[in-house]
């Protein structure tokens, strides 16, 4: 029983300080984060998302900012009979690049962590709760479908670098996006 519980104290504390040292994008600009960005990577390593990996594909969202400095965020996946559409709400912290959001799937308060982004090309973004490695995940967006090579070795070295398995990361491949009346719309 001891030994059980030092090895789970170990992970958790493995775990917190793989995250702790992840830090915002240096001077993160929200004006030029806004707009389109599709989702062009994922690295997740849930058991209960195993059986989904090979179904996903780039999904586009769109970040708008609010005069307050929250921002929403709508997610369009696309489906074999036209799009279902999510909206997120993302708090800001008193720290540029790093939001807060409620997770109404896992009921729980999570934090967004922009880590890197050149605004024009490509976006990793960190999603995790502290001390739950089951609901860490690195994403990579990007303002087209494609990215150069270097953009996602880049996003590959930063998923291995936060304990992901080579098998967990994964790059998207392109889909096509429908915005029409087919759309559901759920806030997450």
């Amino acid at each position: 029983m001891r030994t059980a519980v030092v090895a789970v104290v170990m992970v958790m504390l493995c775990t917190s300080m793989a995250h702790s040292d992840v830090r915002p994008q240096r001077d993160f600009n929200l004006q030029r984060f806004v707009g389109r960005w599709f989702r062009v990577g994922l690295a997740y390593d849930s058991a209960s998302f195993v059986p989904y990996r090979d179904k996903l594909r780039a999904s586009l969202g769109v970040v708008t900012a609010q005069a307050n400095g929250n921002v929403n965020l709508t997610m369009w996946d696309a489906m074999p009979a036209g799009c279902r559409s999510k909206m997120y709400y993302y708090e800001k912290t008193n720290i540029p690049g790093q939001f807060t959001y409620f997770s109404t799937r896992h009921n729980m308060v999570k934090d967004i962590t922009v880590v890197e982004t050149n605004y024009s090309e490509y976006a990793l973004v960190l999603k995790h709760k502290v001390f739950h490695r089951e609901y860490t995940q690195v994403a990579l967006y990007g303002r087209t479908q494609r990215l150069r090579v270097e953009v996602i070795q880049k996003f590959k070295a930063f998923a291995l670098s936060q304990g992901f398995p080579r098998e967990a990361i994964l790059t998207l491949p392109s889909a096509a996006i429908f915005r029409g009346k087919n759309c559901k719309i759920q806030r997450k």
